[in-house]
């Protein structure tokens, strides 16, 4: 059981605007893989899938988890920049008030 981040963000901007990689699940299909899907930001979601995974048998299968880069970060969501910038100690501090829904 494979499991790709499917967010669609590569390190200088989207899958799109720098090499679109076209429909994923038709190519992993193509190869006789299983195509799964899920919330990759729910825990459920995920949890589910990979049980129905495990039912599954004489194929390889990739789950195809649906992400947004930085969810829940006003200044990161969605943004490729983010993809490998370190943060600084400030940036930091604002992410994780954020998550905590710290208000400022």
């Amino acid at each position: 059981i494979a499991i790709l981040d499917h967010n669609g963000v590569q390190l200088d901007g989207t899958n799109e605007e720098i090499m679109p990689i076209g429909d994923v699940e038709k190519k992993f299909s193509a190869f006789g893989w299983r195509v799964l899907h899920c919330d990759g930001h729910d825990i459920q979601s995920i949890s589910d899938v990979l049980e129905e995974a495990k039912t599954i048998s004489g194929a390889p299968i990739i789950i195809l988890a649906k992400t947004v880069k930085g969810k829940g970060i006003s200044f990161m969501e969605g943004k490729n920049i983010w993809h490998g910038k370190p943060i600084s100690d400030e940036e930091y501090a604002m992410a994780m008030a954020e998550l905590e829904g710290v208000q400022s």
